[in-house]
């Protein structure tokens, strides 16, 4: 088959499509033929050199798919030949073919095409785990989405006021806090223009978030433990704005608040599959009744996955790049 390698670590010039060995299945795995992938910011950092995917895994990037079971490994048992679905990975969506644990499969959506399904997975499971089943955001409180027109801030803004939600967002530009409006968003806060700590406050009643999606790191840790209300909770899933800030405890404790951190991608099998067992328990249900949609900005030829990711990394797309097998 081929795949999109990566050589030698740099620009989006370092990938690479190649041809490479056939992934088998092994037990509890089926291999899927990738109809779409799509990029995430790991893929990027990946392709810099700065996040090696775990032992044992694909070297190739890619986070999620979409696709048909085209072979069962040993051990398989409730899906078959021919089946589409959309899955959760480890790595290797940029490719023909990828080897997918059972418990990270899930069933495309009814009413769905495959292509839009390869935006689901990884936004689904990533929102979910963190802000419902880590953060336990509830009915009636505000959730502040950072990157609201990203991949996984549109996502946040459908499932926050599907639940019954307040959402406040922050973007870079009205073009994109716009199309957060038409999401549901209810607070829309520019952050190069606007303060998002009082723009909250304002909207709040001095109040502020009970939950934060954060995907910067560093750069906000600190506005964002002021941000927060009594028993509000910090969820950390990115680092884009550093890795390393200082925490005022006296503050967090003032709040009793809490401040969580993840990643999925290093999780263990199990605890992924109790991921995608929940989305597909509470999300494909209001996905299959059109009340949540994954947002697509384009697609691009898998071949083309050097475009793909200079889209990214200039961050004027409004939720998810798609890539298209061959």
């Amino acid at each position: 088959m081929h795949a999109i390698t990566i050589p030698e670590p740099g620009g989006p010039e370092a990938l690479v499509w190649a041809e490479v060995p056939d992934p088998v299945p092994a037990e509890g795995e089926v291999l899927v033929e990738v109809v779409a992938s799509a990029v995430n910011r790991a893929d990027l950092l990946q392709r810099q050199g700065f996040y090696d995917p775990p032992p044992g895994s694909s070297p190739y990037p890619g986070l999620e798919c979409a696709g048909r079971i085209v072979a069962l490994g040993p051990g398989v048992s409730g899906w078959s030949v021919g089946d589409e679905v959309c899955a959760l990975l480890v790595g290797g969506g940029y490719a023909e073919k990828v080897a997918v644990p059972v418990g990270q499969l899930l069933p495309k959506p009814e009413g769905m095409d495959l292509v839009t399904a390869a935006a689901l997975p990884e936004v689904a499971c990533t929102v979910w785990s963190n802000v419902f089943m880590l953060a336990h955001l509830r009915p009636g409180e505000t959730l502040l989405v950072h990157g609201g027109a990203s991949g996984i801030g549109t996502m946040a803004i459908q499932l926050a006021k599907a639940v019954g939600a307040r959402v406040a967002v922050t973007a870079g530009s009205t073009g994109k806090l716009a199309r957060c409006a038409e999401l549901g968003a209810d607070i829309l806060i520019d952050y190069r223009e606007q303060d998002f700590v009082e723009e909250l406050r304002k909207a709040t009643d001095g109040a502020g978030a009970d939950v934060i999606l954060d995907i910067i790191g560093a750069k906000y840790l600190e506005r964002n433990v002021k941000a927060l209300a009594v028993n509000g909770r910090l969820a950390v899933i990115g680092l884009q704005g550093g890795v390393k800030g200082e925490l005022n405890l006296s503050a967090l404790m003032a709040k009793r608040a809490a401040v969580l951190a993840t990643t999925l991608r290093a999780r263990p099998p199990a605890e992924k599959a109790a991921v995608v067992a929940a989305v597909r328990e509470h999300v494909w249900p209001l996905v299959a009744a059109g009340t949540v949609t994954p947002v697509v900005d384009r697609t691009l030829p898998m071949t083309d996955a050097a475009e793909a990711h200079r889209t990214v990394e200039a961050g004027s797309h409004v939720g998810k790049v798609l890539l298209l097998a061959p």
